[in-house]
């Protein structure tokens, strides 16, 4: 079933056409390392095929945009009315640990000593799996610095250099 048609964008809203020709717009050498396009190319094509009746092919053609990017953008004009690309990369994860936030703020009240990893192998105990970076960077969000316990490496070099012949 299709959804009722949405209003077609109107703000900054241009004609397909310029100067009586028409406007094809070569994406592929305007955006070689495949970035997401410019509102303005979406508002275009979206209004190419709800005012005009254009076909999403015959308007992804015109605009040098895959058939899919053009259906793509009108699902998102009449779902969410606005065709603003989502945002990418970044930090998408982190809302796993800090939703431990409290029980591992217990953890280090009761033992504040813990390692960066000693804390991940404790979290892990209690069933919650996190790589060591990710605890590190809640530590470091929270203000909450670890001293990395060398004391293994520092006795062995010590031992080394002991042993070593003097001269």
């Amino acid at each position: 079933m299709r959804a009722p048609a949405a209003p077609v964008p109107t703000d900054s809203m241009q004609s397909g056409t310029r100067g009586g020709e028409e406007a094809t717009v070569n994406m592929s050498e305007a955006h070689p390392r495949r970035r997401a396009y410019g509102e303005d190319l979406r508002r275009l094509a979206v209004t190419a095929v709800l005012e005009e009746g254009m076909s999403l092919a015959a308007a992804g053609r015109r605009f040098g945009v895959s058939e899919i990017s053009v259906a793509s953008w009108v699902k998102r004009w009449r779902e969410r009315g606005h065709l603003r690309a989502d945002a990418k990369g970044g930090d998408l994860k982190s809302w796993r640990i800090e939703a431990e936030r409290e029980r591992i703020f217990r953890i280090l009240e009761r033992q504040p000593a813990l390692t960066v990893r000693a804390l991940r192998d404790r979290l892990a105990a209690e069933g919650l799996v996190f790589r060591t970076s990710t605890v590190q960077r809640f530590l470091k969000r929270h203000g909450l610095r670890r001293e990395r316990r060398l004391n293994g490496r520092l006795a062995n070099l010590r031992r080394k250099r002991a042993a070593a012949p003097r001269g």
